[in-house]
């Protein structure tokens, strides 16, 4: 296969981390950089409606992608949405900014052999990324390339959830990412100027007209061709026709943690039986790959309202209607709103140090892929709560030698008995929180759970059935030193030369918290160290 040309880096992916590195290396004029990206442009205004979240959790703008039937959760296949156009998953979330606690990067670089990597290290590069409007000082940055805000008007809704919570005896919280991350309060937003920020907007779209940075979407790669043990080209397929770029200094693989792997494992880099057994030729023996999967199991509760206060109402064509002409001449309203406007981190266990549950509360009902919703026509609330740190590990492997097969992606949901026992807390608590009397005098009536779960066993049958993805898989092709690492603290892939993952993926375990603002974070400190070699 000939080459259509040669890059100095060829980066595979352009999500939350991809997007960040072309805007970082191509800041040098002398450096060429290859973006591929197997989704489309971001030209969608659902994209960038922060509404519009509601819209993109399944369709074309995503893989597509479901779980295995899930052992532990009532042998369901789960939607495992995950974002396949420019900018990535940053494209279609709820923008929600959170990091987790210091804690978290801490224990990676003492415990989890990811040095370089504790809080102290990768602070800068939170700050660096964040152009936050409301924040500033020692924990939040000013005038990076990610814009992030407060929400205008926090719906009706939010704001009596938010007193709800204080009535249960949660400390209102102004900043989930400063000193103290306990409490609730208003989720700050990758919103700005009312138009959702994400990596292809704040990061890739400034470096478009950079003669340096070239960017193909609608590409599938389908091989990292390694040579003498170097990655030196990259295969894939457009419009039709197989092409090859060479890389004379690295490939930067930042598909996400599910794609990182399934290419690896394509290239014949992972799990030497596995991808013998699948009929891959075995390029290099790297057990690791696609193994140590984490994610948050999400589990929603739903209200039924007693009039229309949620965002439900604007269902209504008139008030649709109504909204958008709010949107479009004044920008406010409605669909400046991103949904999950609200939560909270709390405690299942009272003697934890740190909060092991996060709740998110949504101004509506069924506002994504596969959530219990209320009767058609009513108005509902919905309240989400997860495990911040689970137990239990998954895996994802390949189908087949096809690229175009799905991989199995098995994140073994509620695998660990602690899992489940914390989630039971979350639900009970997210009931506690629809019971206080802010909240209490608009329901008409709890949908799901309903009145007949009562039990302990209830309520893990109810987490079994209605739990879900959170949309924050993380940690397979985890950074360390031990004999599953796939990565070393410099992101280099262990026994190949030229190959680096700069993605979710490296996570040595689950951040408690969401995972788009720490992922950008990785490829800011990505960039740096790419960089110094260069």
């Amino acid at each position: 296969m000939k080459s259509q040309s040669a890059y100095d880096y060829i980066i595979i992916g352009a999500g939350s981390s991809g997007c960040v590195l072309a805007h970082r290396l191509t800041e040098n004029a002398n450096i060429r950089v290859l973006l591929l990206e197997a989704g489309g442009k971001d030209s969608h205004p659902y994209i960038h409606m922060p509404v519009g979240f509601s819209k993109l959790t399944a369709g074309p703008r995503t893989w597509g992608f479901h779980t295995v039937p899930q052992k532990y959760a009532n042998n369901r296949e789960i939607p495992y949405a995950q974002g396949k156009v420019l900018g990535g998953s940053s494209s279609i979330n709820a923008e929600i900014f959170t990091r987790g606690t210091p804690a978290d990067y801490d224990r990676w670089a003492a415990e989890e052999g990811a040095e370089g990597w504790s809080f102290k290290d990768v602070q800068k590069y939170f700050i660096k990324s964040e152009g936050n409007t409301i924040l500033s000082g020692d924990w939040h940055g000013s005038t990076g390339p990610l814009g992030v805000s407060n929400l205008q008007h926090p719906q009706e809704m939010t704001q009596a959830f938010v007193r709800a919570c204080q009535e249960l005896g949660l400390p209102y919280n102004p900043d989930f990412n400063g000193a103290t991350q306990e409490g609730c309060g208003f989720y700050q937003v990758t919103v700005k100027n009312a138009r959702r920020c994400s990596t292809a907007v704040g990061y890739l779209r400034p470096a478009m007209g950079r003669g340096n940075l070239t960017v193909e979407t609608n590409v599938m790669v389908t091989r990292i061709v390694v040579q003498s043990g170097r990655a030196v080209a990259v295969e894939y397929a457009q419009n039709g026709s197989m092409r090859r770029a060479d890389a004379e200094s690295e490939v930067l693989l930042t598909a996400g943690a599910i794609g990182a792997p399934k290419l690896l494992m394509l290239s014949g880099i992972g799990d030497a039986e596995h991808l013998r057994k699948i009929g891959v030729d075995v390029v290099h023996h790297l057990p690791g790959v696609g193994q140590n999967l984490q994610d948050h199991f999400g589990v929603d509760i739903v209200a039924e309202l007693n009039g229309h206060y949620s965002l439900d109402k604007y269902n209504k064509l008139h008030w649709m209607l109504w909204a958008g002409a709010q949107y479009v001449l004044f920008k406010s309203g409605p669909v400046t709103s991103n949904v999950v406007e609200g939560g909270a981190f709390w405690y299942a266990d009272k003697s934890a140090t740190r909060p092991d549950l996060q709740f998110h509360f949504l101004a509506g009902a069924g506002a994504e892929a596969g959530v219990p919703s209320v009767p058609k026509g009513a108005s509902g609330i919905t309240l989400n709560s997860y495990t911040l740190r689970p137990k239990a590990r998954g895996s994802v492997k390949l189908r087949s030698t096809n690229p175009l097969d799905a991989p199995l992606v098995d994140p073994n949901f509620l695998g660990h008995p602690d899992d489940l026992k914390t989630s039971v807390e979350g639900i009970k608590l997210s009931v506690e929180m629809f019971h206080q009397k802010s909240l209490q005098k608009y329901i008409r009536e709890m949908r799901f759970p309903n009145r007949a779960v009562k039990s302990q066993s209830d309520y893990e049958n109810y987490a079994r059935q209605y739990g879900r993805t959170s949309y924050h898989p993380t940690c397979t092709c985890k950074m360390g030193v031990d004999e599953m690492a796939v990565v070393d603290a410099n992101l280099r892939v262990h026994g190949i030369d030229g190959l680096r993952i700069c993605d979710s993926s490296i996570m040595p375990s689950l951040i408690g918290s969401n995972t788009n603002a720490p992922t950008i974070m990785i490829g800011e400190k990505a960039a740096d160290l790419i960089r110094a070699n260069h």
